[in-house]
């Protein structure tokens, strides 16, 4: 028997994960965040959802995660890193954790945008976990370049912009289905506090205007 991968029930108002001013993100669903600095951005997330971390990536990656970098953010031990030998595995994974509900944040270091079948089946798991498990799971998943993931609740990008101030990165939220596109600049914030929104800029799209005839 096929398992249906669309809710039938109605969508209520979920709880969100304020991770920087206005950047939120909304628990029990799963989120994508592409760009430079996605790593970045994924610490800060899990400094604000707590331990314990699940934090999975392909065994053939060639830039694990540097413990003395993410001390920056959270204490090493509160991160558990797994490897896969296949994609498929990582989705997986990630599943299975998000649905047993055990852990407040499960991040996947994608090779590449998964397809939409499978994020349909993350969110599944998101929900069961909420209903049946300790924490109402937040999965993100980490892809390189643009992104594109399909039926992701939100898309974000992060870069760095950094300048003779100090350490600057460039957020982007590309897509969220109840929120605008909009972008900030973000900076380093001040003792154990991790990054802070510096100041919000123009909108990402603008239409251009045209050349007087």
């Amino acid at each position: 028997m096929i398992q249906a991968l669309l809710s039938r029930h109605k969508h209520e108002c979920r709880p969100t994960l304020p991770v920087l001013g206005e950047a939120e993100f909304k628990l029990a669903r799963v989120h994508e965040i592409c760009g430079t600095a996605r790593r970045t951005l994924a610490l800060q997330i899990a400094a604000r959802a707590g331990a314990p971390v699940f934090w999975l990536a392909p065994s053939w990656g060639t830039d694990p995660l540097n413990p003395d970098g993410i001390r920056e953010f959270l204490p090493p031990q509160d991160v558990m890193f797994l490897s896969a030998r296949r994609s498929e595995d990582l989705l997986w994974s990630m599943e299975e954790i998000l649905r047993s509900g055990a852990v407040p944040l499960v991040v996947a270091d994608l090779p590449a945008p998964p397809a939409l079948t499978p994020v349909r089946r993350l969110h599944l798991a998101a929900e069961t976990g909420a209903t049946e498990g300790q924490y109402q799971p937040l999965g993100l998943i980490l892809t390189p370049g643009a992104g594109g993931a399909q039926g992701v609740e939100s898309r974000w990008r992060m870069d760095p912009c950094h300048h003779s101030e100090g350490r600057r990165w460039r957020l982007e939220r590309l897509r969220a289905r109840t929120a605008p596109v909009r972008n900030w600049v973000v900076t380093d914030g001040t003792g154990n506090n991790g990054l802070q929104l510096l100041k919000s800029t123009l909108p990402l799209y603008k239409t251009p205007s045209r050349p007087s005839q």
